[in-house]
């Protein structure tokens, strides 16, 4: 069953559905070696990739395991980066968090601010029981949103990623609807 992608506003943010428009914007992104220094796979090299992502979201959407937003601030419109939800699974009520924003946007909040918004939805609109994300253990600052928004570091992944020769390891953070509802109602 489909998932519709929601469109949600914050103070300082719009989140809205990823469209082919975002392209180049996502491109520009994910082929930045040092905002992809700490991701899963390398910067992408071929435009292509964008594309590819774009239909991926789409899929999501359609197939109901998730929902990727693009980030613009609302000020003046500019691509902030992508927050989403996925590997949505309504017999486990479980779900992945992954955000990706562009280093000129680092610093200011944004990542809480949109984590927060899409988690809220998220939690508005499906059964959730628990949300789960992973940050390398050299991205302190992912690790610190995730701590923000109320996850709790659970556990290592030793030696789960390997790119381009480079082997690292995950801290895995889980957030239960139990402790969501208590924080978001704080």
């Amino acid at each position: 069953m489909p998932l519709a992608t929601p469109t949600l506003s914050t103070a300082r943010l719009r989140l809205r559905p990823v469209t082919d428009a975002d392209g180049d914007d996502l491109f520009a992104l994910h082929s930045d070696a040092r905002v992809l220094r700490y991701w899963d796979s390398p910067p992408w090299t071929d435009r292509s990739r964008a594309d590819r992502f774009v239909a991926m979201c789409r899929t999501i959407e359609e197939d109901g395991t998730g929902a990727r937003v693009a980030v613009e601030r609302a000020s003046d419109g500019a691509f902030v980066g992508w927050c989403g939800l996925f590997d949505w699974n309504p017999d486990f009520r479980s779900a992945t968090l992954g955000y990706v924003l562009g280093e000129a946007m680092w610093g200011n909040g944004y990542a809480t601010e949109t984590a927060h918004a899409l988690l809220r939805w998220a939690f508005g609109t499906l059964p959730l029981n628990r949300v789960q994300s992973e940050t390398d253990t050299r991205n302190a600052a992912s690790a610190r949103v995730l701590e923000k928004l109320g996850f709790v570091h659970e556990g290592t992944l030793r030696e789960d990623c390997v790119v381009n020769g480079d082997v690292s390891d995950s801290w895995v953070f889980g957030l239960l609807r139990r402790d969501w509802d208590a924080l978001d109602q704080a």
